[in-house]
């Protein structure tokens, strides 16, 4: 992964931006020595944010398991039955 200071990317966006297309890796931008920021393509963003979601649910669903709040396949036909209704 590439690493710029937040001062070339203030002076240098342009190239910054043509070499992540180019390499498709994203840039760590540094300020003060330090991580400040991801420059990343969009379509990466968004298929992460994606992942993210799946994961939250997942993570929500085995909390639900843990804390014994789930109903058996009938119970859950029967409550679908009288909402769709």
């Amino acid at each position: 992964m590439k690493t710029e200071l937040v001062t070339t990317l203030k002076r240098q966006a342009t190239k910054i931006l043509a070499d992540r297309h180019e390499s498709k890796e994203p840039v760590l931008i540094t300020e003060h020595g330090k991580p400040s920021a991801y420059l990343l393509d969009v379509a990466d963003y968004e298929a992460m944010r994606q992942r993210m979601a799946i994961l939250e649910g997942i993570a929500r669903g085995e909390a639900a398991i843990q804390e014994g709040r789930t109903i058996t396949q009938d119970e859950a036909k029967d409550r679908l039955s009288k909402w769709l209704k």
